[in-house]
């Protein structure tokens, strides 16, 4: 009966987790992304390493008792859910970079914000945009549009952006938690979670910017994509200039305006502080029952 009690544990600890949270953009930067991190990764992976534990341990033993099977065959449901979940989302994102850059005009260089070339894909689209695709190694992708519609400052102060994300590897990271998104979309506040990391992203790389380029002419090439419209990204693979959209899209528009605004903004914490970290011990605890099973 220890192998069922686990499995409620499991199930009702994560969902609890996430009922509780509530999101507060009035905290620090670096109180928020720890807070986003931990809050998003915590309940699912406590789940996960609960079915592993199951599946480790068999259906077998005085500590399956007479439920053993069943748990045993919901942990398998669960980490098999997993796997599917994560060999299609490699399938997707492979195949929505490669339709980028099957459908690229064509490929050029273009001068960054630190006079260095930036190699990009051009895409036949009038609305204007920018974006990094790809995982470990991202490449930079941008619209017809935006390079006749934007001088040659304004365009550096995007490309400045774009260079952050590729800096942080956000393509790398935003592939790993999109795949715990979409595993864990029942979990209460899922989609809130990641917002408020889309956004933790984007004013990190704002921030970064900013120390490059102008942050008021960057502000000002921020409105000047979004004014023309926002675009929902049809490739999971993009990570972009002012492209996702999100319910609350204004709010958080302005608020990445007024922080680039500020004299000397805050830094959101690209890293987990050590109690952080302490936080995500509790997700491995269902591990630590395997050597004690009889």
């Amino acid at each position: 009966m220890i192998h069922l009690g686990m499995l409620l544990l499991g199930l009702g600890l994560s969902w609890l987790w996430r009922a509780q949270v509530r999101i507060d953009s009035r905290s620090t930067w670096s109180q928020r992304w720890q807070w986003a991190w931990i809050h998003f990764l915590v309940p699912p992976l406590f789940l996960v390493m609960t079915a592993l534990a199951l599946a480790w341990m068999g259906p077998w033993g005085q500590m399956a008792g007479t439920g053993g099977w069943f748990c045993y065959g919901c942990a398998l449901a669960l980490l098999v859910l997993a796997a599917g979940v994560a060999l299609h989302w490699v399938w997707e994102y492979g195949r929505s970079c490669r339709r980028t850059r099957l459908q690229a005009l064509t490929e050029l260089n273009l001068q960054g914000s630190e006079g260095s070339p930036s190699p990009a894909y051009v895409l036949d689209l009038e609305a204007p945009f920018a974006a990094q695709v790809g995982v470990w190694r991202s490449q930079l992708v941008v619209s017809r549009g935006l390079l006749q519609q934007l001088d040659q400052e304004h365009l550096q102060a995007v490309l400045a952006h774009e260079e952050a994300h590729r800096y942080y590897r956000d393509t790398l990271w935003m592939f790993g938690l999109g795949w715990l998104r979409r595993l864990t979309q029942w979990l209460p506040h899922t989609e809130a979670l990641w917002q408020e990391l889309l956004t933790l992203r984007e004013l990190r790389a704002d921030r970064w910017a900013a120390q490059r380029v102008d942050p008021l002419v960057l502000g000002e090439a921020l409105l000047q994509v979004v004014g023309y419209g926002v675009i929902e990204p049809s490739t999971a693979g993009w990570v972009g200039f002012a492209l996702e959209v999100q319910p609350d899209f204004g709010q958080r528009l302005q608020e990445r305006i007024d922080a680039l605004l500020q004299e000397a903004p805050e830094e959101p914490s690209p890293s987990l502080r050590m109690g952080g970290w302490a936080w995500f011990g509790l997700a491995l605890l269902p591990l630590l029952v395997i050597p004690f099973h009889v």
